[in-house]
């Protein structure tokens, strides 16, 4: 529990114990419930069910540290909202017991993972996805609360992963083709930006932040990168999960312009390549689930 002889501090170890001393010390009223590692849970925290109605998440290194309190100021406003369940939290625990950083406990949301065999083709999940967009986007991000420190939700602009993505492309080329990921980052690039009033994003708008119950769509999780701006990210879950057949479903669902479109597939093949080139060496999983992106963005 804590930080063992030889851990790591960047990557705390967590275990039940830890866990229970976090909740027992801080939040009493739930002490004593029991606690199970949640097997789905992704590679930014650590996921406990804390008995039938609870969820704690703690950050597994320090890039996800501030997304306990980001989650406690925005998701319970928008919550009422849309049309798909999201992660309400009901406390913001401190460090503690050698653990460094903030944590959450939030409402627990049955589900699984959803998955592409069970759901790329399913042109209802791609009309749930788009009117959960589109509520997400609906909403005025004036609305609230007041004096929010709106300028740390700044979506980034797609050219600010040129370099990377440029490096990135060269790096595969012979696993994937590079002339065609040049054409379509140079297109993405190229193409006229968001000149709307700037809206809600999820941010990480993929497979594995989204949970289902009997095969249908239930949650979305996972906002740690919720900003404010360009909503064209949030299209990479075109290429993440569905079909030619249930993205052109989606796409009209959503009502996109060739413009956000052509920047959404920028969005999808620069983190596909990111994720491909950091992790498919050592987990088959992300490499099949990042060349299924990536060869999806370049159908289009």
């Amino acid at each position: 529990m804590g930080f063992g002889a030889g851990a790591d501090p960047r990557r705390p170890s967590v275990d039940a114990v830890l866990v229970g001393r976090l909740v027992g010390s801080q939040f009493p009223r739930w002490a004593g419930l029991p606690l199970a590692r949640v097997a789905r849970a992704g590679s930014d925290h650590v996921i406990y069910r804390l008995g039938e109605d609870l969820a704690v998440r703690l950050p597994r290194h320090e890039g996800a540290m501030g997304q306990a309190e980001k989650e406690s100021v925005w998701l319970s406003g928008l919550a009422p909202r849309l049309p798909l369940a999201i992660p309400v939290s009901v406390g913001v625990g401190e460090p503690g017991f050698g653990y460094p950083w903030p944590w959450a406990v939030a409402r627990w949301l049955d589900g699984e993972t959803a998955t592409v065999e069970g759901l790329a083709d399913s042109s209802d999940a791609a009309v749930r996805l788009a009117e959960f967009l589109v509520a997400l986007q609906g909403f005025a991000p004036e609305g609230f609360p007041d004096g929010a420190a709106f300028d740390e939700l700044a979506g980034r602009p797609l050219v600010e992963r040129d370099d990377a993505t440029r490096a990135a492309i060269a790096e595969v080329d012979g696993t994937f083709d590079a002339a065609a990921m040049t054409a379509l980052w140079d297109a993405a690039l190229n193409a006229p930006g968001w000149e709307r009033p700037p809206v809600w994003f999820h941010g990480d708008f993929h497979t594995g932040n989204l949970l289902t119950v009997d095969g249908r769509l239930s949650a979305v999780i996972d906002f740690g990168e919720l900003g404010i701006g360009d909503p064209a990210c949030d299209l990479t879950i075109a290429f993440t999960l569905m079909s030619a057949e249930s993205r052109s479903v989606f796409r009209a669902a959503l009502d996109v312009d060739d413009a956000t479109w052509t920047r959404g597939r920028g969005w999808a093949l620069a983190t596909g390549l990111n994720a491909y080139t950091t992790y498919a060496a050592v987990n088959p999983r992300v490499a099949a689930q990042t060349t299924r992106q990536i060869t999806e963005a370049l159908i289009g």
